[in-house]
């Protein structure tokens, strides 16, 4: 039964009942229905606030996940690109120095990328920048360890070739010196004996009696044999492969001929004292690419580092020339 209300009146002095039509109780159940309206609004936005639907809470745990992998992801690069560079320097300054090859282009090691924008379809999203520079260390690893690869295919051909190399290098002294007492004139500016004025002296000084043997100090090929009444007099030039050549000067007489093959510790000839000379001995020159070098840096085959360190300060000590 529905509740029954009631008003005073001023007038007659007496509680009159309250009659409601259709359209009051229409205005109380809008009354009504907004004010639900509004409660249930903001009691949907305080739980949107406090509590969230299943879809949101795994696509944000989906979300943190894939943030996790590429920070993951970043770390593994860090440790590629550390192990990359190591690789880098010992293939530029251990392998190759070892087989005297220069280094790999850094140009190459670099490589190219093409486009103006590879990652065009990256853009637009919340973790854009993060991904775009993570696909950008991925494609200079690449290019690192391409380069890297052909690189060491390169030491590869050298390593076939290193025994040729290691026999081929001039590593022994060009005449039998046990108590390396027979170095009388080093490689550099030295008082020549016939001038009395300092010259460059291209190579070293060892005397030996006429007809001592003189040895070729690498495998190789002799490439020219020559017989001067002055300057070298008779002497030899080998040709070793991989820029060395070799010659043996003031020779009394040659034992090859031109074209033929030799090998370390093999007599070329014997010791005289023809061209420009002073006494008997050998003059020896050691070229690399060319260029003159001092042939002690290469004595390492045939005697112990004391007697090394022992035969640099002779070299350096040896002051005039005998030629």
């Amino acid at each position: 039964m529905a509740r029954l209300r009631y008003k005073f009146n001023p007038s007659t002095l007496n509680f009159e009942r309250i009659s409601y039509s259709i359209r009051d109780y229409l205005f109380q159940g809008l009354r009504y229905l907004f004010a639900g309206s509004v409660i249930g609004g903001i009691g949907v936005i305080l739980y949107a606030s406090f509590f969230k639907d299943p879809e949101t809470v795994r696509l944000e745990r989906e979300i943190k996940y894939l943030k996790g992998q590429i920070s993951s992801l970043n770390n593994d690069l860090d440790t590629l690109e550390t192990f990359a560079l190591n690789l880098k320097d010992k293939d530029d300054n251990v392998y190759r120095s070892i087989f005297g090859s220069d280094p790999y282009p850094e140009h190459l090691r670099k490589g190219g990328v093409g486009g103006s924008d590879r990652y065009r379809s990256l853009k637009g999203y919340e973790s854009s920048e993060e991904i775009i520079e993570t696909k950008k260390r991925i494609g200079r690893l690449q290019r690192m360890l391409v380069a890297q690869s052909k690189s060491f295919e390169q030491v590869f051909e050298l390593a076939k070739a290193k025994d040729e190399m290691l026999q081929s290098i001039p590593a022994i002294q060009p005449v039998s010196n046990k108590d390396l007492k027979r170095i009388a004139s080093g490689f550099g500016m030295r008082i020549h004996p016939i001038y009395k004025i300092a010259r460059m002296h291209s190579g070293l000084d060892f005397t030996a009696d006429i007809g001592a043997e003189v040895y070729a100090t690498g495998d190789g090929v002799v490439q020219s044999i020559d017989d001067k009444l002055s300057g070298y007099g008779h002497h030899v030039v080998l040709r070793h492969g991989f820029g060395f050549e070799t010659l043996y000067a003031h020779l009394s007489r040659a034992v090859v001929k031109p074209g033929e093959k030799v090998k370390r510790g093999q007599v070329i000839g014997y010791v005289g004292n023809s061209g420009t000379s002073t006494g008997p001995h050998l003059h020896y020159e050691v070229m690399k690419n060319g260029q003159k070098v001092n042939p002690v840096f290469y004595f390492y085959n045939d005697i112990t580092p004391e007697q090394y360190e022992d035969l640099l300060q002779r070299a350096a000590n040896a002051n005039q020339s005998l030629d």
